[in-house]
């Protein structure tokens, strides 16, 4: 067992399958000690069940590693509190977050209702904010005190978020409500030793699968020469390195997925029109006709896409 992050204490929510049980073994694989936290609900938030938790945490055990399982929601205020008190008590120190829980109730606009939207916003930005608030409160104690290391937090966006999906008003405006997020923690904590990441995962989960035409179209295309393409196992080791002290990216968002690792150059102003004065309506529109009417961006699906045969 590799001992690169030997001594570091991560909490990964969402732990319990999928990415999450992926992330949390390769941490532990690598010396990390992790806090395995995961609510057990099912993929639209229903239920709650700690054994899934706790099944990680046995499995790391089992290999000689060190763990802990955590069945607090995210989405509560107490229990994110409870989840970063979790980590402090049982291993005396905090280095990184893992943000990676979340859950789906896709439906398109006009049929989706407040309960959808609130639900999926709770899970994956409030707790996202959550979870991040008290490790960052208990990061500037440290500082303070004069302990400052390296710190990392990792949060999950998605392509949803970046580029738009049909079906995903909720889970798109928290995925890019996230990926904001990252950026300004990254700038915020930064003269604590925080750095703050993102990544757009694609892989085989529970959430995948459902989603129509794209779950269907994993579940038909296993792998992929020498290796399986969208195991979530593949987008583990970006993730361990962005939480890794000698990694050197802050404020940054990553596509992943199977071998591929890219860089989102994020928003950036391709055309303008320029005025030396304040606009007159007129003009602005026969100014605005010189501009494309759109701007290629290079996307995560336009890559996958090809694979699933869609």
């Amino acid at each position: 067992m590799s001992n690169t992050l030997d001594g570091r204490v991560v909490i990964v929510t969402g732990a319990g399958g999928g990415i999450g049980r992926e992330h949390a073994l390769l941490f532990a694989r690598h010396g990390a000690r992790v806090v395995v936290n995961d609510l057990g609900s099912a993929t639209n938030g229903d239920g709650s069940d700690v054994s899934a938790a706790q099944a990680v945490a046995d499995e790391i055990i089992a290999f000689g590693g060190d763990a802990i399982a955590n069945g607090d929601s995210v989405a509560d205020w107490d229990g994110a509190q409870r989840l970063v008190q979790t980590a402090l008590d049982s291993f005396g120190d905090l280095h990184a977050v893992v943000n990676n829980a979340g859950i789906l109730r896709d439906r398109m606009l006009i049929n989706m209702t407040e309960s959808d939207f609130d639900a999926v916003i709770a899970v994956h930005l409030k707790g996202t904010f959550n979870v991040t608030r008290f490790a960052a409160a208990h990061w500037r104690e440290q500082a303070k005190a004069g302990n400052v290391t390296d710190r990392a937090i990792v949060n999950t966006a998605s392509s949803s978020g970046l580029h738009g999906n049909r079906g995903q008003t909720n889970y798109a405006a928290a995925k890019a409500g996230i990926a904001a997020m990252t950026i300004v923690n990254s700038m915020e904590l930064e003269r604590y030793g925080v750095r703050a990441n993102c990544i757009a995962p694609f892989a085989r989960t529970r959430m995948v699968l459902q989603t129509p035409g794209i779950g269907e179209a994993v579940q038909d295309v296993p792998g992929e020469d020498s290796f399986d393409l969208f195991s979530p196992a593949n987008i583990s080791p970006l993730v361990v390195y962005l939480a890794s002290p000698d990694c050197p990216f802050t404020g940054q968002a990553f596509s992943v997925y199977g071998g591929h690792v890219g860089l989102y150059q994020g928003w950036s102003i391709a055309e303008s029109v320029e005025s030396d004065e304040p606009w007159a309506l007129e003009e602005l529109s026969a100014a605005m006709d010189k501009l494309p009417r759109s701007v290629a961006a290079t996307k995560q699906m336009d890559k996958v896409r090809p694979v699933l045969g869609m």
